[in-house]
């Protein structure tokens, strides 16, 4: 998309242009197509020049409030969510009201300026443009809208697609490139977990503390290897991770750090994306906590209302501290990249830092996970029991 600009960039000079030279081709064509109609071959070039783009210029206003009205209403409001009766009922409003507004501008607009200055005409002539009907007005209004209309929505609808499979290559070559990170972690996880499993049975009894790190390391290992190689995991293991990650670090900082976690009891079978929120979480740690020499303290809050998540994240920071800018870390751009790629439209994050603390404020919507019936009464009974 970055090798088109002029057609897919959401800068304002390049849809200016982008719109203008649109209308541009519009108004000439209307120019053509009706200035120079058998009916016209009695009058002068310039006279047909004329009046076809004094008359073209008043159509442009019902052409343009029908193809702006598909292109930004009804296809992403409609079409793409798959409300396709609503848009057909959409689209048939939207045409009668364009080829109203042309029947009245043909009526009352043009009209009355060929009789007030193409008065050299001929009677004749005159009296064969005039509009005599609305309902042929309305159908007249109805062709032109259509058109434009249909090329408005075609070329929207048809780069609304290529963005869409521009962006699911783009997708589809992140996770390549994770998986391939991930393969490269993958030496001998069995190994590594079997050495975690030696290390915790030899600390348990010398050193609760430490057998403590092992336990919640190697679950961390194990989500990490075995859960986040799919593109979505339930929302409660990610809150899970988030725990065990705090519990890790509130371990390493003792009485020192305060932390308040405030995670919904249900999360109502959601699923996110793997390790979507840990970078925000370590950018505490990373940036706040461990340059902050009287206590330190973090607060996350989670909350779910319906389908859509909220995430507050306010952390405390040392007044004189300047992170250092590392090209290879998980910073909050490549969160923001990950949020663009797998939830177009589908979230607001907000970043701010104050003088002496960090502020995160993510909105995500979130789908939900269809959970069988018989899964559902298992999970029941086995409360119930």
């Amino acid at each position: 998309m970055q090798r088109y600009p002029f057609i897919f960039s959401d800068q304002f000079k390049f849809r200016f242009w982008r719109h203008f030279l649109f209308w541009l081709t519009w108004w000439t064509f209307q120019i053509l197509i009706y200035g120079f109609t058998p009916i016209l071959t009695t009058v002068s070039p310039w006279d047909a020049f004329l009046y076809s783009a004094i008359a073209g210029t008043f159509f442009l206003v019902p052409h343009m409030f029908m193809a702006y009205t598909l292109m930004y209403f009804v296809i992403p409001k409609l079409i793409v969510t798959g409300k396709y009766f609503y848009s057909v009922i959409a689209v048939a409003v939207v045409c009668l009201l364009a080829a109203l507004q042309s029947a009245l501008i043909a009526n009352y607009i043009v009209d009355g300026i060929r009789e007030k200055f193409f008065l050299h005409w001929s009677h004749e002539l005159r009296a064969r443009l005039q509009t005599n009907s609305i309902w042929l007005s309305l159908l007249a209004g109805l062709r032109g809208g259509l058109t434009i209309g249909g090329m408005a929505a075609a070329i929207k609808l048809m780069k609304y697609w290529y963005v869409k499979e521009q962006r699911n290559l783009q997708l589809q070559k992140e996770n390549t490139e994770s998986q391939l990170q991930l393969l490269k972690a993958q030496v001998h996880p069995h190994f590594l977990f079997n050495t975690l499993n030696n290390i915790y049975s030899h600390t348990q009894g010398n050193s609760p503390i430490a057998s403590k790190l092992v336990m919640g390391l190697g679950d961390m290992l194990r989500y990490m290897l075995y859960e986040c190689n799919q593109p979505f995991v339930p929302l409660h293991k990610e809150l899970q991770m988030i725990r065990d990650y705090v519990t890790l670090e509130k371990i390493r900082y003792g009485n020192r750090l305060d932390v308040q976690l405030n995670f919904p009891s249900d999360t109502n079978n959601l699923v996110i994306a793997p390790l979507l929120l840990l970078p925000f979480v370590e950018n505490c740690f990373k940036h706040g906590a461990s340059h902050m020499l009287d206590q330190p303290w973090i607060s996350l809050q989670i909350t779910i209302e319906n389908s859509v998540m909220k995430m507050k994240l306010v952390n405390g920071k040392a007044e004189d501290y300047q992170p250092i800018k590392t090209s290879n870390g998980i910073g909050i751009s490549n969160v923001r990249k990950r949020l663009e790629l797998i939830y177009p439209e589908k979230f607001q994050l907000d970043v701010q830092e104050e003088d002496e603390v960090y502020i995160v404020n993510l909105k995500l919507n979130l789908e939900k996970v269809r959970v069988p019936k018989e899964t559902k009464q298992l999970i029941l009974s086995s409360v119930d029991a």
